[in-house]
């Protein structure tokens, strides 16, 4: 239901407080003016902390800086006249006790008379004793119509000639953005280079990294790798090339699901996190990675609502991937966590969205030790697959070896031994192996002379891999992965 008609079914059942969640308080004020006068034919008066009332035409500004006052407005006025109160940031005095008190007496006024109180707020919050009386309903960012409708009308006004392929990407890169930001940004553009073209996507990808970035809790990254850049995990390369082309309009159009998520477990250095990145830029996604103990706030509820808005906003930004990073570290032992149960409900939230999502957020979770998760999150339905990425074997091996001196040597990629070097790292990760090359160039740098085949070999001597220092638990994980639980990433 779109939020229009969600609002309208609520004032004719006569909701006595609605709650509106937003950050684009003018554009909800807009569509209420526009859409809901036109229909219910009610008067609007609108109250905010500074200015009070800013359209009642008998007493300009009254109850200006009086919360209080602006309920015994509403209390006062003709019951013969059908009104609308939109009260902005109303919500920082819902914990006055003279403001909830008068608010509970009001209700019973209000559930008799054609009035209704609306707060709209980009916060919510609201105190436990009024719960049960306001009604809670959230205003979405703007849809790709919503916004592709601005940007033709921007062209338009602007005289532009009409490129339906541009209008297509740049609709794509305002998602997550409101319209009022996408104006900002569209004016900076066009002060700065007097057009709009495909240049003017990268500017407003910049201010999606600067909204993101505000939240503490989210990254945007830009990442150019590609499948290349990973030695073996043939089974998963394949299995990621199928799924290629899944957000398009053509697979939309066959009827494909849109895919859920991937859970990649591993030893530590075996490209986990690389084959986050490469997801993005192979499937030509925007990338969020979400530090997951960020999420964990210490005031009571702060957890649950700093999920739910890194998942608006990965929503909002659909389609792409979400990256969550060593998850197995936020939800270890979680039924011993002492934190009065935040876990346990931060994580019943995430799970649920796992499996009720609807929208095109891929997500990416990586985990070290499978056996920390809770078991919740590695039912069927949370993620699509589960792939196990193991130490690298020989011929793996090699390919990691040449992958990585080409982009450090490659105009010399025939003066290596790659079957020496790969005979030499039986117990190494791709990490390790990359390590041991950096090493061997320090050594050949530092003697001004170019690195060989045998300054990589001494420096292998020189580091101690870390299946060899946890050998016993690394055996274990390979043992139950071998076991048939799991998808194996390597043929």
């Amino acid at each position: 239901m779109k939020f229009n008609e969600e609002l309208s079914v609520l004032l004719k059942a006569r909701y006595p407080i609605i709650y509106i969640s937003s950050i684009e308080e003018d554009r909800v004020e807009y569509i209420i003016r526009k859409d809901i006068k036109s229909n219910l034919n009610r008067s609007i008066y609108t109250w905010d902390f500074v200015d009070g009332y800013t359209n009642n035409p008998n007493n300009k500004n009254f109850a200006q800086r009086n919360p209080l006052q602006a309920l015994e407005f509403i209390e006062k006025l003709s019951s013969e006249t059908p009104a609308l109160f939109i009260l902005k940031d109303f919500n920082k005095f819902l914990t006055d006790i003279s403001v909830a008190r008068k608010l509970k007496n009001l209700i019973r006024l209000l559930k008799l008379q054609p009035k209704t109180i609306i707060i709209i707020s980009s916060e919510l919050n609201i105190p436990i004793e009024l719960r049960d009386f306001i009604t809670v309903i959230r205003f979405e960012l703007p849809t790709a119509s919503e916004i592709e409708d601005e940007l033709v009308r921007l062209f338009k006004s602007l005289k532009l000639t009409k490129d339906n392929l541009l209008i297509e990407n740049l609709t794509r890169a305002c998602q997550g953005l409101s319209l009022e930001r996408i104006r900002r940004v569209l004016s900076k553009i066009i002060a700065t280079y007097k057009i709009i073209n495909e240049e003017s996507i990268n500017l407003i990808l910049n201010e999606k990294r600067q909204i993101i970035s505000q939240t503490g809790i989210l990254e945007y990254w830009t990442t150019k790798e590609n499948l290349d850049k990973i030695g073996g995990i043939d089974t998963l390369k394949l299995w990621l090339n199928k799924r290629s082309s899944a957000f398009s309009q053509k697979a939309e159009n066959y009827g494909l699901p849109v895919p859920r998520g991937l859970l990649l477990v591993g030893i530590q250095g075996t490209g986990k996190s690389l084959t986050a990145k490469v997801i993005a830029s192979h499937w030509q996604l925007p990338l969020l990675k979400l530090d997951i103990g960020k999420l964990f706030g210490g005031i009571v509820g702060e957890s649950e609502a700093r999920l739910r808005q890194t998942i608006e906003i990965a929503e909002a930004l659909s389609p792409c991937i979400l990256w969550i990073d060593e998850i197995d570290k936020a939800f270890s032992n979680i039924e011993s966590k002492g934190d009065s149960g935040t876990s346990s409900r931060v994580l019943g939230s995430f799970i649920s969205w796992l499996s009720e999502k609807t929208s095109s957020v891929f997500v990416v979770a990586t985990a070290n030790n499978i056996k920390n998760l809770p078991l919740e999150i590695l039912r069927k339905g949370r993620f699509d697959e589960i792939f196990f990425l193991d130490l690298p074997i020989y011929e793996e091996r090699k390919e990691i070896f040449k992958i990585h001196l080409k982009s450090f040597r490659p105009d010399s990629l025939v003066e290596f031994n790659y079957d020496e070097l790969a005979s030499l790292t039986k117990l190494f990760s791709g990490a390790e192996i990359r390590q041991c090359i950096i090493d061997a160039m320090y050594l050949a740098f530092y003697e001004e002379r170019e690195f060989t085949t045998n300054d990589i070999i001494l420096s292998l001597k020189e580091i101690i891999p870390l299946a060899q220092l946890d050998e016993l638990k690394i055996k274990e994980l390979q043992q139950w992965a071998l076991s048939g639980r799991i998808r194996l990433a390597s043929k």
